[in-house]
Formats: C-alpha cells, structure tokens, sequence
C-alpha cells in the first residue's frame, strides 16, 4: 500500500465512477482498476461492487476511505510543517467558505493575498456551514471563512470584520425614499430568505423576529443571494442583505434600494475557524492581520 493507493481510494469513493476517478488522477481506467484489485487482496476485503454503470463503496469500503483521507491530510501536513518553518505564507492551503461570502468576500482579498504572499497556493472550496465544520473535523480543510459564533467550541476562531445588514427593497417601493429605516419600519413586512441550511437564513430570522417581520408566504425560500437579489427586483418583497453583496460599493440599482438601518444596526460576524493547535496558526494569524487591513483599506 502507498499514498498513491490511497488518493485511488479516496477518488473512486468520491466520484462512484472507475472513468471519472481516473481521469481525476490522471491514470488509465485500467490501471486504476488494477490498484484497487492490489489493494483489495492485500487488505482481505471488498472496498466496491462494480458494474458497467456504477461503482458501489461496501461498508468497510466506505470506512477505508474515511481513514484514507485522514492519512493523505496527514501526509500533507508534513510537507507543509517543513515549509512553515521557512516561510509561514509559504505552501498550500485549503480553504472554505460559506456561499454567501465566498463570491462577495474573495474578489476584495485574493488580490493583496496574491500579491504579498505569492508563495501560498491557495485552494477553496465553498459549502454551507454544517459542510464546512465536518471537512475541518476530517481534516479535509485547514480553514473555514465563515459567520462566526458556531454553535461548537472545538475550534479557534479569529474575527476578520462586521458586516451590516441592508435592506433590500423595490425601487417603486413608498420605502425606498428613505436614507435610513428603523426596524419597525419592516414590523408585519414579507421578508424573503434563503433555504433551510445557510446560516444567513438564521441570522435574518433573527432580525426579523425583533422587528416583528414575517417570512415571505409565497413558500418561497431561495438558493442563493444573487436568487433572492431577482426576487426582491421583481416587487416579490424585501429581504436583508449583506453589505458586501451589495453591487459596486453602492446602495442603488435598477430595480432595486438598498437602504443602512439606524442603530443598532443588525449585522454579522465573519471570521475564520481552524482546529485548535494547528501548526498553521502563524499563517493563519498573518492571513487575518492582511486580510482585515485589506477590507479597512476598502471602506475608506
């Protein structure tokens, strides 16, 4: 058995497909097979159930696999310790986010993180929250930018700015004359939210529940910010947004108003989280110091 082995296993149990797996290691289809054949005989057990249409991972398979990504996180941490002694902005990184900051978020910061650390290879990966925290726990990623708190104390967090809450409404909308609104202003208002599963659902929840608005009747529950952006243009409603999700640093748009609230202004924490003890701390604490100058930088 050798890592090699184990990126196979790792591939086939991802993809449940010999071709895909293949190609995704940059082998032949034969040769993959002919790995995990090897690696069955020498483990004594059925890792899948072939057939021309799909790969089926058997329990112990399954299990295997677990383990193997474990042991390819650790063999990797072993590269990256030796290079973080040189050079903590130095080697890879995997990084999650959440989907409604990673599309909004990662064009203000790659720039000057590209810039002031071109030896970190950055690769990210965006999931909803409860996604995230498992691949942290698996070792699958080494950091999370995502709304902190999280309800674990497992990990670290670091906070990396405070993000307002605008709200979003039609442009013909008797609201959309204002420069500021309170809360009340949205008491008994229909408020359009995100899926079950993203935590801006939970924290919009929040806000309206002190205001006294309720969720939206239609039975409508979008998939993404940028979804519930067309639904609030359309006059389907109002729905609170993110300040860095509102388009090109302005409060205006054809068909819709983005409007601050007074204080105390609703809001959110984004920050990271990483497993507590991590040899990559230093990395992760020059991240933020760049990371937070960069977003002070951007609101002046």
């Amino acid at each position: 058995m050798n890592i090699r082995d184990l990126e196979y296993l790792v591939a086939i149990d991802e993809e449940r497909h010999f071709n895909r797996a293949a190609e995704r290691c940059f082998v032949s289809q034969p040769t993959l097979s002919g790995q995990l054949k090897k690696l069955e005989e020498e483990l004594g057990v059925l890792v899948a159930e072939r057939n021309n249409r799909q790969v089926i991972m058997t329990d112990v398979g399954k299990a295997l696999a677990n383990q193997a990504r474990k042991v390819l996180a650790e063999t990797r941490a072993l590269k990256d310790i030796a290079q973080s002694f040189h050079d903590p902005l130095a080697g890879e990184l995997q990084i999650g986010l959440i989907p409604t900051v990673a599309p909004y978020l990662l064009p203000e910061i790659m720039p000057s993180l590209h810039s002031s650390c071109p030896n970190l290879k950055l690769w990210l990966h965006e999931h909803q929250t409860h996604v995230l925290l498992e691949k942290l726990r698996n070792a699958e990623l080494d950091l999370l930018i995502l709304a902190l708190p999280v309800e674990t104390d497992e990990f670290c967090e670091v906070d990396l700015l405070n993000e307002e809450f605008y709200l979003a409404i039609p442009v013909d909308d008797p609201l959309a004359g204002s420069m500021q609104v309170e809360l009340s202003d949205i008491q008994n208002k229909e408020m359009l939210l995100l899926e079950e599963g993203h935590c801006l659902r939970g924290q919009a929840l929040d806000v309206c529940f002190k205001a006294g608005a309720i969720e939206s009747r239609y039975g409508f529950q979008a998939t993404s910010l940028e979804t519930l952006r067309h639904m609030v243009g359309e006059g389907m409603g109002y729905t609170l947004m993110p300040q860095l999700a509102i388009p090109n640093g302005t409060h205006y748009e054809e068909t819709i108003k983005y409007i601050s609230f007074s204080n105390p202004k609703p809001s959110r924490r984004i920050g990271m989280l990483y497993r507590k003890g991590s040899y990559r701390e230093e990395t992760f604490m020059q991240m933020a110091t760049l990371i937070k100058k960069t977003m002070k930088n951007r609101a002046k």
